[in-house]
């Protein structure tokens, strides 16, 4: 996808920052060698405290979230890495761009009118919009998505809005966002509730294996340089969970279930 050079050592120029995130995030781009690209960079020193996450940096996160995807093989999130910035040390990302729906055609993940979940799709919650309509959340039902929601439950992540499953319009589906992750308590709060308590297909849930296996060698040597002992502890034990029911998580009756925003 990119030279992983490009990235690490590319000049980081700055072209603007993303008001809408809460932290501070900069696109920019990466230059070396005649070769570019664009990234999203989040410096530490642009990053709000947290109660709930108070040791190591949301960029420490974010990263991990990155090792943990290409442990399982996926590519859920898009290469990312730790380095110095014109802001500091920072997670740089490569920027993806999303495709253009044709009009009509629905999102990963969307809203529709109640009772119309199209085909291929499943339902996550009923509800009522800002007009008092009555809506449902949808999205899809592919092999990709599961991967993020299996994903979401390893790693714990706090925050997997419909704004941060990417759509590259090749097949592929990134997720973004990663800075609220690896909490020690169960703090899954995402969109992609269609599959709670359903079956792991058996083929994700040997990719899942494979990464417990990693995380009691090197691959947890390496988390452990970017979350604490006891957020890599409730890891492992959140994959052996998973390894021994076979199913998706269900929702935690103590945290709520979805973000808000949902997008």
């Amino acid at each position: 996808m990119i030279d992983p050079d490009l990235l690490a050592r590319g000049e980081l120029d700055l072209l603007g920052r993303l008001m809408a995130a809460s932290n501070g995030t900069f696109q920019g781009t990466v230059t070396l060698g005649g070769e570019s690209a664009t990234v999203v960079y989040k410096p530490v020193e642009g990053e709000r405290p947290l109660w709930d996450f108070p040791d190591g940096t949301l960029a420490q996160r974010e990263y991990g979230a990155y090792v943990v995807s290409e442990a399982l093989g996926w590519n859920v999130v898009p290469p990312t890495l730790l380095r110095d910035g014109p802001l500091g040390l920072g997670m740089v990302q490569l920027w993806i761009d999303e495709v253009e729906l044709p009009a009509g055609e629905t999102e990963l993940v969307d809203i529709v009118p109640q009772g119309r979940v199209p085909k291929g799709w499943v339902g996550v919650l009923d509800a009522l919009d800002g007009r008092h309509n009555p809506v449902t959340l949808v999205h899809a039902d592919n092999l990709a998505l599961q991967r993020m929601a299996v994903f979401d439950a390893v790693v714990n992540n706090a925050d997997r809005k419909g704004g941060h499953v990417l759509n590259p319009g090749d097949g592929r589906v990134f997720g973004v966002d990663h800075g609220v992750t690896f909490n020690a308590d169960d703090k899954l709060r995402t969109v992609l509730w269609g599959w709670a308590g359903t079956p792991v297909p058996a083929e994700l849930l040997e990719d899942v294996r494979r990464l417990a296996d990693g995380l009691a060698g090197q691959l947890g040597a390496e988390l452990n340089e970017l979350i604490t002992a006891v957020e890599l502890t409730a890891t492992r034990e959140r994959c052996a969970t998973m390894l021994k029911t076979g199913t998706f998580p269900l929702p935690s009756e103590d945290w709520p279930a979805i973000p808000w925003p949902a997008f």
